[in-house]
């Protein structure tokens, strides 16, 4: 509806409507062909010649649609964008939303059936129906993965979650050995996330609340200190940690090699029993003289 020298290509893939997901209306077709006849439909009412190719390419969904040339001349415009109108008034769930690029959005009301101000006496593009609440992607996608928090929150956070499962357990003796000793390095206990959170104030959860996956997602990212599995988190223990059974390929062992001893230790330096790995062993540096 932009502009009548618009064309267009589109691979269908997941099953959306223009206002949600797609609701099957046979059963007699797959799901994937009655998804691909309806975006079919879609062309055809804003007015397309739709052409349907079939990619070459590695994917069970690699039917492709094309519109390259309009059904109808450019002076019969209005007549199809009443169409395209009524169209998306018959939908379920859509109303329209009038937006002028003169006077800005304007809002309708789903029961006032078709829009208004839509009739021949509008030059052409000067007017564009969209549906109601539709917000486009920004065009820099914000990072809500708790990798952009700052580094001292982040911290912060670990060191915080790291005490409290560790005072949970029975209070276990410390090592004197620089490396941990294997009877005695203290694991703490396994608490649920729920229980985690009890115990973080309420600014740290409102900031970890507006990140996807919150608390669990921050932390799953650090992975060196903790396991979550099943919606609860223990401190990881590297001594029980089963290296792979598949054979590596030269490449992935090569950059295994150059990451070794590339970041400090979390347990050598917080840990009251130090890391349970000798220094040898432990895939992160025992103190910054042994960085790499």
């Amino acid at each position: 509806r932009s502009s009548y020298s618009c064309c267009y290509f589109v691979l269908p893939c997941c099953f959306f409507d223009l206002h949600g997901k797609y609701i099957r209306k046979q059963s007699k077709k797959t799901q994937y062909r009655e998804y691909l006849d309806f975006v079919v439909q879609v062309g055809s009412v804003c007015g397309f010649h739709v052409e349907e190719d079939c990619l070459r390419i590695p994917s069970t969904k690699k039917v492709c649609l094309i519109g390259k040339t309009r059904t109808y001349p450019p002076t019969e415009s209005a007549l199809i964008d009443k169409q395209i109108t009524r169209y998306l008034n018959n939908r379920p769930t859509c109303a329209v939303v009038t937006c002028n690029r003169r006077t800005g959005f304007n809002h309708k009301d789903q029961s006032d059936g078709v829009c208004q101000g839509m009739g021949s006496e509008l030059p052409e593009n000067e007017s564009t129906i969209w549906m109601p609440g539709f917000q486009p992607r920004e065009k820099i996608e914000q990072i809500r993965n708790c990798s952009s928090l700052p580094r001292d929150f982040v911290d912060g956070v670990v060191l915080n979650v790291a005490n409290l499962l560790l005072n949970a357990g029975p209070e276990k003796s410390r090592s004197n050995m620089p490396g941990g000793n294997t009877n005695t390095w203290n694991q703490g206990e396994s608490l649920s996330l729920r229980e985690v959170a009890e115990h973080l104030n309420k600014e740290t959860l409102k900031r970890l609340k507006s990140e996807y996956g919150g608390l669990q997602t921050l932390l799953k990212n650090n992975h060196q200190v903790f396991k979550v599995l099943n919606g609860r988190v223990q401190i990881r223990d590297w001594r029980k940690e089963k290296p792979s059974q598949k054979t590596k390929p030269e490449v992935k062992r090569c950059l295994a090699a150059e990451a070794f001893k590339t970041r400090l230790c979390w347990f050598f330096i917080h840990h009251p029993d130090g890391c349970s790995l000798p220094s040898e062993s432990c895939p992160y540096a025992h103190g910054t003289e042994e960085l790499r």
